[in-house]
């Protein structure tokens, strides 16, 4: 077990630069939904950075992951690939980023703020930081420098939780409006600069003839397999405002609408986060090990705790939902059912990303690229037959189903690759049984606040207990 408890606190650390900056980050929630932004704003803000998100895949190249692979392979230049890793993902984002500027008007009208090209400029350079300092993150990833990434991370969003205090209660200006949150934004991603300068003067541009290429081919599928994931988490947060019917409902207009979905999508992120923190600890983890001869059995247990954690997760904030729902206006809890729904299709999100890692190894990338694909049909497939008749429920569950899919498809292909023995009878039985729990917690109502709380507590106990007693002789296995 100590691989597995090594893992562990990598995730533990890495989580401290993931879930404690987003836990800093959602006190913006209320500010944004009390009294700054009314529904159709905030959907401002929820599009623009669902199309962030997307083009940041897109600048990054799938370099990350190339960087982990080529690094740790016998031999390997690491300061060679580093510059190649840093040169492509500068090549594609600096020239994109000054097209992005140069058409600012455009795209700004294109997606409804036309009075706003600076909204526009601002996220271009929020993207194009994102871009220069990913593989110097990388590197401190793979040189498991956690405390570091950590702290930065954490650094950075209170510099943007403080500036959109100070910009929204201060010295608030109802013209400039949600481009407040875009240059504290962007004024928080400076500070990486600041920090990673060393690394950024010290790189020099690389293109061989020999690795150049060999990573281009590894990275391109991976890239495209990120355009595709990206487009089956964000798509949902458009579509709805040009698939919902008119009048779907009464209390709202469709934009008003993903602004309410864009706002309790924040309150499953939390799921999100904690497969974050775990990939960054996973995927250096996942090649370093990938020698061993008994890492299938190893990477077969790490999925089953993985799961078992996140069902923890998903059982702790759906049946919260009475608490949580203060960090928003009432106008905006009229969505609060999608959040069990979307934690569903999170968790079903980590396991597929554990599968991945046989086509990883295998250097058979374009297989993601194939299932990512497959996903993203039924992502557009699922919102189209599903936002008219359910609204962001049905958008919702587009995202579960999408994600099942796409799961269950690369732990098919990937039992003829590299055979994992992964336990998927018990991880079902846990995921069902979280669910039917979570449904009947949340049919019991008490009024009282604290006596809910109390019960929901009691609930988690159990649950841990329960697990334990499930797995107790796993726990006390030997090391593997």
């Amino acid at each position: 077990m100590s691989k597995i408890k090594k893992l562990a606190g990598q995730t533990l650390l890495y989580g401290m630069g993931s879930i404690l900056p987003r836990m800093l980050n959602f006190l913006l929630l209320p500010i944004h939904t009390f009294s700054a932004f009314q529904r159709e704003q905030y959907a401002v803000i929820t599009e623009l950075m669902a199309v962030v998100a997307v083009v940041n895949v897109i600048f990054m190249f799938g370099m990350e992951t190339t960087f982990f692979r080529f690094s740790t392979m016998e031999g390997a230049d690491k300061k060679k690939i580093f510059n190649i890793a840093q040169t492509v993902v500068l090549l594609i984002s600096v020239p994109a980023s000054i097209i992005f500027i140069l058409f600012s008007s455009s795209i700004a009208s294109f997606y409804g703020v036309a009075s706003h090209p600076e909204f526009i400029t601002y996220l271009t350079l929020v993207m194009l930081i994102d871009a220069m300092v990913a593989i110097p993150f990388a590197r401190l990833r793979l040189e498991n420098k956690a405390i570091k990434f950590a702290t930065l991370k954490i650094v950075n969003v209170l510099i943007m939780v403080g500036l959109n205090l100070y910009f929204l209660k201060v010295i608030y200006n109802p013209d400039i409006n949600v481009g407040y949150v875009f240059i504290a934004n962007l004024a928080a991603n400076a500070f990486y600069l600041l920090f990673f300068m060393k690394d950024i003067v010290s790189w020099r541009p690389t293109l061989d003839k020999t690795m150049a290429p060999v990573m281009f081919q590894y990275a391109f599928p991976i890239m495209i397999t990120g355009i595709a994931g990206m487009f089956n988490e964000m798509f949902s947060r458009t579509s709805l405002d040009r698939w919902l019917p008119e009048g779907f409902y009464s209390n709202m207009t469709s934009k008003a609408a993903v602004g309410v979905f864009g706002a309790c999508y924040k309150l499953a992120v939390f799921m999100n986060l904690g497969i974050q923190a775990f990939r960054y600890a996973a995927e250096p983890f996942f090649f370093s090990n990938a020698k061993d001869k008994n890492s299938p059995a190893l990477f077969a247990q790490i999925n089953h705790y993985f799961i078992i954690a996140c069902c923890a997760v998903l059982l702790g904030i759906s049946i919260n939902l009475d608490v949580l729902e203060n960090v928003m206006r009432a106008d905006y809890r009229v969505g609060l059912p999608i959040v069990p729904v979307l934690l569903l299709a999170y968790l079903f999100l980590g396991i597929y990303y554990n599968f991945s890692v046989w086509f990883k190894l295998t250097n058979k990338t374009q297989y993601g690229t194939y299932i990512t694909i497959f996903g993203a049909v039924i992502t557009l497939a699922a919102n189209y037959l599903l936002i008219p008749l359910f609204g962001f429920m049905g958008s919702s569950w587009a995202a579960v189903i999408c994600y099942g899919a796409m799961t269950v498809l690369c732990y098919v292909i990937g039992q003829r690759f590299y055979p994992i023995p992964y336990a998927i009878g018990k991880g079902l039985v846990y995921i069902v049984g979280t669910m039917i729990l979570v449904t009947v917690v949340n049919k019991i109502v008490i009024e009282n606040l604290w006596l809910s709380v109390s019960f929901h507590a009691v609930v988690v106990a159990v649950f841990g207990i329960v697990v334990y007693f499930v797995e107790r002789r796993h726990f006390r296995q030997p090391v593997i």
